[in-house]
């Protein structure tokens, strides 16, 4: 008889539900959240597993990675489609949670989620962890401004070089100004200089990766938008179709269509929100900075004057994950005109 297992993850334990292919519960149990403890409650023998639910989490890549390595069954489960189906619930408990996750498994009501590669999680600590020491030096840039300009102390138009100095110069004279700036400006020279030695393990990341090589022969695709590509994608053949690669990251419009209402709404914005940033970054570089025309631009200037600059915005960053996905899995580089591209 085939069994069906449904887990809900906390941080300490994980209520575990396992029914046979009747629907009916063969088991029940609480284990302590570590991948020894779950692989040893579901490897024992009276279980002939057909599918294990996981729900996408904070620890689901740990756990999912040593279920799959012990022959288990395992899927990731989207947080949405679970949230959806588990809801109708009554009363909300570990142990219910754990019960629909299973009956999910047992019917096939579910959506799984791509787990990334050791390999690309590790590259996404040091995307995010770069992203984190930005957000922070900026916001202390920011937070210096606006409480200077209450003194009537105004910065001005200063790059990051000469940012440290231009306080220092305006805060002269004033020794509790001083005192408290001081503080502000040893902490924003350490986040600078730890993301330039972020920024410098980035570049040699991309300089020995062939595919964010080839990426970058974009216009407007620099290392971190590659890179970002490079670990969100992770496994280019998931993606049977290039044209689905932009809905996946939530840049394709949502449909609202029951009888004979059909609305066309604004994109979803569903899927890796790092990812929709970075690609429209990049479209809005193309558009905006580079001066060399292709095809590509071309397209999304034409768009431009029907729908306005920002759509034709979000339209080119769709189009871009498109042609992205087409380079990587063709091992092209980028065609600046129609006509080299159909010869290629």
């Amino acid at each position: 008889m085939e069994h069906y297992a449904g887990m809900d993850v906390s941080l300490k334990e994980t209520s575990i539900c396992i029914i046979d292919e009747t629907g009916n519960i063969v088991r029940e149990v609480k284990v302590t959240s570590e991948p020894e403890m779950l692989v040893e409650e579901l490897s024992k023998e009276a279980y002939c597993f057909k599918r294990i639910g996981l729900e996408a989490g904070p620890l689901s890549q740990w756990l999912y990675s040593a279920l799959a390595d012990a022959a288990l069954p395992v899927i990731c489960v989207e947080t949405r489609h679970i949230k959806a189906v588990l809801k109708a619930q009554v009363n909300k408990t570990d142990r219910n949670d754990a019960r629909g996750i299973a009956q999910m498994m047992r019917v096939g009501l579910y959506r799984p989620v791509h787990v990334k590669t050791i390999a690309s999680q590790k590259c996404r600590m040091l995307l995010t962890s770069r992203k984190l020491l930005q957000t922070k030096a900026i916001d202390i840039e920011n937070d210096l401004r606006g409480t200077l300009r209450n003194f009537g102390l105004k910065v001005g138009v200063v790059g990051k070089v000469g940012f440290e100095g231009r306080i220092r110069e305006l805060v002269q004279g004033r020794p509790d100004l001083a005192a408290i700036t001081e503080a502000l400006l040893m902490v924003r020279r350490v986040l600078r200089q730890q993301l330039d030695v972020l920024n410098t393990q980035l570049l040699a990341v991309v300089r020995a990766d062939e595919v964010c090589r080839r990426l970058m022969t974009i216009p407007g695709v620099g290392p971190v938008v590659a890179l970002t590509f490079r670990t969100t994608v992770d496994v280019p053949v998931r993606f049977k179709n290039s044209k689905k690669v932009g809905a996946a990251f939530g840049l394709a419009p949502r449909q609202n269509q029951s009888g004979e209402s059909n609305r066309i709404g604004t994109i979803s914005k569903c899927g890796d929100q790092m990812m929709r940033v970075m690609l429209y970054e990049a479209a809005q570089t193309m558009l905006t900075r580079s001066a060399k025309w292709s095809w590509l631009k071309a397209w999304a200037m034409k768009i431009a004057k029907r729908r306005g600059m920002k759509r034709a915005i979000v339209a080119l960053a769709r189009r871009l994950a498109v042609v992205m996905h087409r380079m990587w899995m063709d091992g092209t580089e980028f065609q600046w005109t129609r006509d080299i591209a159909a010869t290629a």
